[in-house]
């Protein structure tokens, strides 16, 4: 997952029978906003 991160590139991992695909460590939030500038307002709802 490390080496997939630092490519920066889609890639397939397969490993005791799974396979995870995609492109890894490219998308966050900054500043409250994701990479396209749309603005992320999920919110963690805690029940008491």
């Amino acid at each position: 997952m490390g080496w997939a991160k630092q490519l920066g590139e889609f890639v397939t991992i397969k490993f005791n029978g799974l396979e995870i695909a995609g492109k890894f460590g490219v998308d966050g939030i900054t500043s409250g906003k994701f990479p396209n500038g749309e603005p992320y307002t999920w919110k963690k709802r805690r029940r008491y």
